[in-house]
C-alpha cells in the first residue's frame, strides 16, 4: 500500500484527510466571479495548509519552513476544525453551476474532503493519532530519506526539526491523553510490542541514532568547515530533542497509555461507534453502502476466488482440499527465500519484466522513476509485507518500493509478482507519480486522493499482470489469486470486527481458513484493520468498480475498444471518487463511440 498508511510522508499522498484538517483563512466574502473566487479560494486553503503542516510541506516540494514542525494541541486541532467549517461555508456560498465543469469536479472533491474532515473531528479520530503500525514515532524517522540535504542551510533546517521534536512528542500526548480521558483509546490488543519502535531511537550514543546517519558523510555542497559543527549541533538536537521525545512518548504508553487502552476491539464499542463506522465505510469506499451490504459483497468474492484456487490447486495435481493446500504452501521451503538478498533480487528481476511492458497498457507512463529498498528492521516486525512511498514534490527524490525481509517464512516467493505490480509499477508508482506530473489539476489534487481510487488501482493493477504474461506458472498466478483473496477477506473482517463485533481469533481464523497467507503476516494485518477502521474496504470496492467499468466499455465498444486509451482515461484526472471516475469513463466511452460514428458516415 502507499505509505500515506497512516504511516508515513508517502501517506500523505494517500490521506487527504490530515492536510484538510489543516487548512484554516480568513472570514467569508461576497463573490462576485464564481469561477476567480473558486480558485482563490483553493489557492488560499492550499497555502495556508502547507503553513499549519510543514512536513507536508517539505514532501510536496516546498521548503519555506524546513527548519519547523506542525503544532500538535488540542488547542491546534480545534482551531483547524473552526477553520474548516469557515472554508466550507465559504465553498458553499460560491455558484457551483457558474464553473466549469472541470473545477464541477474540483468543487465536488473539495466539498467531500471538507465535510469527511469535519466528520473525522467531530468523532474524535485527532485522539488516536497512532495506529498499530503508523504515528508520528514511525513516520518522523522517514523524514531522513524525504529533507532536502544539499547545503549548509539545508543540515541547519534539519537539525532545527530534530531540536523540535520533544515539543512535537508532547503535543501527541496531550490528545491521546484527552482520549483517555473520554475513554477514546487504541485497543489494548494492537499496542502490543510498540517497544522497538520508540526504543531504537533512545540511544546513549546520539551518533549512533538513525537521526545521525546524515551527518557522517557530508556532501561535498556543504564546506569542510562547516561540519564539525554541523556534526556537534546534530549531536546535542539528538540528545535534547529527539531522546527526550521519545522517553517521554515511551514513559507514557508504558505508564498511562496501555494500563488503560480499551478492551474492545471494534469501532462499534467507541462513543458513537455505530455512527462513526457506517461514516468510515462511506469515506473509504466513496459509495452511499452500509456495512451490511458491504459484508455480503466480501461473502460473495471470498466465494468466487476460492473456486479459482481449487481450479488451479487441482491443475497442478495436488491431493488434498484447499486447507491442505494452503498448509502445503505455507510449510513448503522451496516457496520461500533463503535471504533477505535473494528476496530483494528477485523483487528486481520481476519489476524489470514489467518495466518492459508498460508500454502496452499506457499511452502515457510517469518521468519519476522508482527504486526498491528493504522495510526498515525497527519497524519490520510490526509491518505489512510491503508498501510504497511517494517522490518527493520538487522531483528530488524517487518513488520508492519497501519490500519487508523480515521474517522470510511469511513472504513467499509466488506471490511477489503482484506484490510488485501492486506496490511499484503499474500500481501505486505508476498511478501517483502521474498524479503529482499532472499540471491542469489543482496542487490540493496532485498531493491528495481517495483511498478507494489508489488501493483500487493498485489491485486492479495485479491483475493485469495476466495480460502481460507476468504469471509464469500456476503457482504465481495461484499467488495473484491470494493477493487478491487477502483484500476479498477484508470486507468481511474488517465490518465483522467494527460492526457485527468479531472477536480477534474470529477474525484471524476466518483470514487464515481462506487465504494462504502466514500467520504471522495474518496477526499483523488483523491488528492493522482493528487499528484503523474501514480502511481496508477500499481496495476490493476500488478494484472491483474498476473491472466493472472496463467490462462496459468493452461491451459498448467492441473492437474499438483500446486498452491504452481506457487506462490514460482512468488516471487522466488523479485520484477521484468513484462516482467522477464512472461518468468520465462514460464520457470516453461517449467521445469513442462518436469519432467512429462520424468515421463511419465519411466512409459511406
Amino acid at each position: 500500500m502507499p505509505k500515506i498508511q497512516l504511516n508515513r510522508p508517502l501517506i500523505l499522498a494517500c490521506n487527504f484527510t490530515l492536510l484538510l484538517a489543516l487548512l484554516a483563512g480568513p472570514p467569508a466574502r461576497v463573490h462576485a466571479d464564481a469561477p476567480s473566487d473558486f480558485h482563490a479560494l483553493i489557492d488560499e486553503m492550499w497555502e495556508y495548509g502547507l503553513e499549519q503542516d510543514p512536513l507536508f510541506a517539505t514532501s510536496v516540494g516546498d521548503h519555506r519552513a524546513n527548519d519547523k514542525l506542525p503544532e500538535v494541541s488540542l488547542a491546534a486541532s480545534a482551531r483547524r476544525n473552526a477553520a474548516d467549517q469557515q472554508f466550507q461555508q465559504r465553498l458553499a456560498e460560491i455558484p457551483r453551476t457558474e464553473l466549469a465543469p472541470a473545477d464541477r469536479v474540483n468543487y465536488d472533491i473539495l466539498a467531500r474532503q471538507l465535510r469527511e474532515g469535519i466528520a473525522e473531528y467531530e468523532f474524535g479520530t485527532h485522539l488516536t493519532p497512532i495506529t498499530s503500525r503508523s504515528g508520528f514515532h514511525v513516520e518522523f524517522p522517514d523524514y531522513r530519506t524525504q529533507a532536502p540535504l544539499v547545503t549548509t542551510d539545508d543540515f541547519e533546517d534539519y537539525i532545527a526539526r530534530l531540536q523540535a521534536f520533544a515539543g512535537y512528542a508532547q503535543g501527541h500526548i496531550e490528545l491521546m491523553r484527552e482520549g483517555i480521558r473520554r475513554e477514546q483509546t487504541l485497543p489494548a490488543v494492537i499496542l502490543q510490542d510498540w517497544e522497538p519502535a520508540v526504543d531504537t531511537h533512545i540511544v546513549q550514543d546520539p551518533t549512533k541514532s538513525l537521526f545521525y546517519e546524515p551527518l557522517v558523510e557530508l556532501p561535498a555542497t556543504v564546506p569542510a568547515a562547516e561540519h564539525d559543527r554541523l556534526r556537534t549541533a546534530a549531536a546535542d538536537a539528538i540528545r535534547t530533542g529527539i531522546v527526550p521525545g521519545y522517553e517521554a512518548f515511551r514513559d507514557f504508553l508504558r505508564d498511562e497509555y496501555v494500563p488503560t487502552a480499551r478492551g474492545s476491539i471494534g469501532a462499534s464499542a467507541l462513543p458513537q461507534g455505530r455512527d462513526f463506522y457506517r461514516h468510515r465505510v462511506r469515506r473509504f469506499t466513496t459509495l452511499d453502502v452500509t456495512p451490511e451490504e458491504v459484508h455480503r459483497l466480501g461473502e460473495a468474492e471470498v466465494a468466487r476466488i476460492r473456486g479459482e484456487m481449487e481450479a488451479i490447486m487441482q491443475e497442478v495435481g495436488f491431493e488434498g482440499d484447499l486447507g491442505d493446500f494452503f498448509e502445503h504452501l505455507r510449510t513448503e521451503p522451496k516457496y520461500y527465500a533463503e535471504s533477505p538478498e535473494e528476496l530483494l533480487k528477485e523483487a528486481s528481476a520481476i519489476l524489470k519484466r514489467i518495466d518492459g511492458e508498460l508500454p502496452a497498457l499506457f499511452g502515457k507512463l510517469p518521468r519519476m522513476p522508482y527504486g526498491l529498498r528493504p522495510v526498515p528492521d525497527y519497524i519490520a516486525p510490526r509491518t505489512t509485507s510491503a508498501y510504497y512511498m511517494v517522490p518527493t514534490g520538487d522531483g528530488t527524490k524517487a518513488g520508492f518500493f519497501y519490500l519487508n525481509t523480515y521474517n522470510l517464512k511469511s513472504r513467499p516467493l509466488y506471490a511477489l509478482e503482484s506484490l510488485a505490480a501492486h506496490e511499484a509499477v503499474p500500481g501505486h508508482h505508476l498511478q501517483l507519480a502521474l498524479q503529482q506530473e499532472m499540471d491542469d489539476l489543482p496542487m490540493f489534487r496532485r498531493f491528495s486522493g481517495f483511498t478507494v481510487f489508489i488501493e483500487g488501482w493498485a489491485l486492479y493493477s495485479e491483475r493485469l499482470g495476466l495480460e502481460i504474461g507476468l504469471y509464469e506458472d500456476p503457482y504465481s498466478n495461484f499467488g495473484r489469486l491470494s493477493m487478491e483473496m487477502w483484500r476479498a477477506c477484508r470486507l468481511v473482517v474488517d465490518t465483522g470486527i467494527h460492526y457485527f463485533n468479531w472477536t480477534r481469533p474470529q477474525a484471524i481464523e476466518y483470514m487464515a481458513s481462506n487465504s494462504a497467507l502466514s500467520r504471522h503476516n495474518i496477526e499483523a494485518e488483523v491488528d492493522r484493520y482493528i487499528g484503523w477502521p474501514g480502511q481496508a474496504l477500499a481496495y476490493k470496492t476500488g478494484q472491483l468498480k474498476i473491472v466493472d467499468l472496463r467490462k462496459q466499455a468493452e461491451a459498448a465498444l467492441g473492437t474499438r475498444f483500446d486498452v491504452r486509451g481506457f487506462h490514460d482515461v482512468v488516471l487522466g484526472a488523479g485520484s477521484v471518487p468513484l462516482d467522477v471516475l464512472e461518468a468520465n469513463v462514460q464520457g470516453w466511452i461517449d467521445e469513442q463511440q462518436a469519432e467512429s460514428g462520424h468515421s463511419t458516415a465519411a466512409g459511406q
